[in-house]
């Protein structure tokens, strides 16, 4: 039984990037010994135990043989007579197919193990398949969109273009669950160029089937799409690159309907969603010519400012930051939030008090009259 660190853990060390998540995988052992040795099972039909003290994860080392459509039709082998290097050819990338083994402490020791020459494809800053099996699961293209928004200054070799594709033409994309599909866009988000991400699904053909036709038509107009990557490069520069921010940015040109239908069809998080739907009203409103104190409240009133005011902070330090006048309605919302509200009620009458249309009728009153008071031009 050999203990082995795979994978990513393996490829940042070799890029000299912190290694922060460890996968392990066994060769040599079988369920019953793991067991036996305290691991516990992960699921029933997977090979994957949890370790007895640091729970980690420790695969056996398999094949895979492809039985269905999708990136879960697949039969695992797992077999102690299954070797590393066979289990590392069913992995994606050759950047992602290197081991080093692990002794007894944890300590990853020896040679780094690369039987597809991942060192080579870092060295020369390529991302290339393994195997032709590649192309049989369909969550690859969104990985490797992913990676290429992680490392930006990487190229995808022609022949993985060429699998790419083939993923496309295959049909099976419809197959990846929507969940996964909007997992796996969230990390191209956080990556350092989410709109490589973008291009690689350009690229490939991927697009229509996960982009929205506004967000394509922005990236194939070379005017746009460099104002977008200089908003974004702006996000960077700031830290303000988040998911919500990314998203509200690539979707800020985006009518609220096409926003929503997005999101429907990504599963995206509904706070992602409207956070990105409010940017975009906000943008409208800044780039258009004389907006009044009535439409800095009626953006408040959709932003729902007076119970979530951190989240109406937020979109405004956004557009900020991208270059927009927004001092006005920054202003407007100090304002209007430190309005009494209870104060105002007690003035109503007895019979106003009893009627919330009265009561909110009031408080937008006032509330209007302290953004014309902070706002005027």
């Amino acid at each position: 039984m050999n203990i082995y660190a795979v994978g990513g853990a393996i490829r940042d060390a070799v890029m000299g990037i912190p290694v922060n998540d460890i996968d392990y995988v066994v060769v040599g052992s079988s369920a019953e010994e793991m067991i036996a040795l305290g691991y516990q099972p992960v699921g029933k039909d997977f090979p994957v135990f949890l370790h007895p003290q640091t729970h980690a994860e420790y695969a056996l080392a398999r094949t895979e043989r492809k039985t269905g459509i999708g990136y879960q039709g697949f039969h695992f082998y797992a077999d102690p007579s299954v070797t590393l290097e066979q289990d590392l050819q069913r992995r994606d990338l050759t950047i992602n197919a290197m081991a080093q083994r692990v002794d007894d402490t944890g300590a990853r020791v020896g040679p780094i193990i690369d039987p597809y020459g991942g060192q080579n494809d870092i060295q020369a800053k390529v991302f290339r398949h393994v195997s032709a099996a590649f192309a049989e699961d369909p969550l690859r293209l969104l990985r490797i969109a992913r990676f290429a928004a992680r490392f930006p200054n990487f190229t995808i070799a022609a022949e993985t273009q060429e699998a790419l594709r083939a993923i496309v033409q295959s049909g099976e994309l419809s197959a990846l669950s929507l969940e996964r599909v909007w997992q796996e866009l969230d990390r191209g988000m956080r990556s350092a160029d989410p709109l490589r991400m973008l291009e690689v699904l350009l690229e490939t053909g991927a697009a229509d089937q996960f982009l929205p036709q506004q967000l394509i038509a922005i990236c194939r107009n070379p005017q746009l799409k460099k104002q977008l990557a200089s908003d974004l490069d702006l996000l960077a520069a700031n830290k303000a690159a988040d998911v919500d921010s990314v998203c509200a940015v690539l979707l800020a040109d985006l009518s609220k309907d096409a926003i929503r239908q997005w999101s429907e069809t990504t599963r995206m998080p509904h706070g992602t969603r409207d956070f990105a739907e409010l940017f975009s009203a906000l943008k409208k409103r800044v780039t258009k010519q004389g907006y009044s104190a009535g439409d800095i409240l009626a953006w408040f009133n959709r932003a729902d400012a007076w119970r979530k005011p951190e989240r109406a902070e937020k979109l405004i330090a956004l557009a900020s930051v991208l270059g927009f006048q927004v001092r006005r309605i920054s202003a407007g919302l100090v304002a209007a939030l430190a309005i009494d509200s209870q104060a105002i009620i007690q003035r109503l009458s007895a019979a106003e008090q009893q009627q919330g249309e009265c009561i909110r009728s009031a408080i937008d009153a006032a509330r209007l009259q302290a953004v014309e008071s902070v706002t005027a031009a």
